[in-house]
């Protein structure tokens, strides 16, 4: 079956073209101290990239990229400040910014994008391409392919070592299979490793010392010695296996099951079989939290999202998505940087002290430039004593006036005001100097 022709495959035929990409990286310094939000992406075969909310469960928006269509694979950049999709049907990247949820360009690749893999580093994204048989390199600072590395037939799931060293490409042909092992400093094909019959999706354990294959006609995954490019041996799943993640801790892998409408758990120190969980119909991919306590499963044909316990193994919920989803990633996501602009104040003098007219500050996105409302600005003098607080509009402008003691002194108002934003998980914080001048 032609990869770009998913969109329109039967929920009960095993030969599903491809798998979905899948990219669970650990997060950066940055997003791992304090609260943060932690975002899920499905990529939608029939269009769109719905955000979920991990911490309500609920989709907070649908990306819509007016170039791209039929969204596969999905990848979310090591910092979280970039989310990459494949499209299928346009052999494109669309490029989003997640702090901010917005698309940012499409990047040409090769013929029928589908997985997608970011480098440890950020500095450049891969791109298998099943039609083409070959992995594009797109640098992630000017969005621009590269270089083309052939690989071989239907290249389909994708995966990298944590030191970014060793590229994995699942090759999802028909009967006896192989994986390709591509070195990323020289950007060729050094190996093809023997797994099984026609493997689809591949996943590095976070210490990079084994990588997980999973043979959709053999029912089963094996699993490899990274070191020696050998399989050291293969774990039954149930039918038609499509897509794997690996805990955090790398001790078990997770399987959807395509045709056994099904998540397979699997010890990978034990090499065996723990659980399967029932899901939706046609489970394609699955995604962890950071944390390693839930993952997400997209159902093809249910059009939805099923939450699985990691330690109890059950589901615990399920969100509709968008129609058919396929491929998902779950990231913690950064605020996003804001940028505040103070205006022109005026001081009047009262009985026993002042009054400070017109203190206020825009709230902006620095991305976007877009305004960020309902936000709480608070206005200081230079010294830092309290002149008021208010909420931004629809504008992102806040604005308040402030009577003052007379003990603050006309030199220090003259010296002019701060406002300030605090920050949130949704918005960074921000600060501006504003001028007072004499009514």
């Amino acid at each position: 079956m032609l990869l770009r022709k998913i969109r329109k495959a039967p929920a009960a035929c095993g030969a599903i073209a491809m798998g979905a990409a899948l990219l669970l990286v650990p997060s950066g310094t940055a997003v791992a101290q304090g609260p943060v939000r932690v975002l899920g992406y499905v990529a939608n075969n029939g269009g769109g990239v719905s955000v979920l909310d991990t911490a309500t469960n609920a989709v907070t928006t649908t990306l819509v990229d007016s170039t791209g269509d039929s969204p596969y694979g999905v990848g979310v950049a090591f910092d979280g400040t970039r989310g990459y999709v494949t499209n299928v049907r346009d052999d494109t990247l669309t490029v989003i910014d997640t702090p901010t949820n917005t698309v940012d360009a499409a990047v040409p690749v090769g013929d029928g994008p589908a997985g997608v893999v970011v480098s440890p580093s950020g500095g450049h994204v891969y791109v298998s391409n099943y039609a083409a048989g070959t992995v594009s390199v797109v640098d992630a600072a000017t969005l621009t392919t590269t270089e083309t590395i052939p690989v071989g037939a239907n290249a389909d799931g994708i995966a990298i070592t944590p030191d970014g060293k060793r590229l994995y490409v699942a090759h999802d042909v028909v009967g006896p299979g192989t994986v390709s092992v591509v070195d990323t400093t020289t950007n060729a094909e050094i190996a093809d490793i023997p797994t099984g019959n026609t493997p689809t999706a591949v996943a590095v354990t976070p210490d990079g010392a084994k990588l997980v294959v999973v043979n959709k006609f053999s029912n089963n995954v094996a699993v490899v010695d990274t070191a020696t490019n050998t399989v050291t041996g293969t774990v039954p799943v149930s039918f038609i296996p499509h897509g794997v993640a690996v805990s955090p801790d790398g001790g078990r892998a997770y399987v959807t099951n395509s045709e056994g409408h099904s998540l397979s758990v699997v010890d990978l120190v034990a090499l065996a079989p723990v659980a399967q969980v029932p899901v939706g119909s046609r489970p394609i991919a699955v995604a962890l939290t950071p944390d390693g306590a839930k993952a997400y499963v997209t159902n093809f044909t249910s059009g939805t999202v099923s939450i699985v316990d990691t330690v109890t193994l059950a589901v615990t919920g399920t969100v509709p998505v968008g129609a058919n989803p396929v491929g998902i990633a779950i990231h913690a996501v950064p605020p996003a940087p804001t940028k505040l602009t103070a205006g022109y104040a005026q001081l009047q003098p009262r009985l026993l002290g002042f009054t400070v007219r017109g203190l206020d500050a825009t709230l902006t996105e620095s991305h976007t430039g877009n305004p960020v409302a309902n936000k709480q600005i608070t206005f200081r003098t230079v010294k830092g004593h309290p002149l008021c607080t208010a909420t931004t509009n629809a504008n992102g402008k806040a604005q308040c006036d402030a009577n003052v003691p007379l003990l603050v002194g006309v030199a220090t108002l003259l010296q002019g005001y701060t406002a300030g934003y605090a920050g949130d998980l949704t918005h960074g914080r921000a600060a501006a100097h504003g001028p007072i001048g004499l009514l």
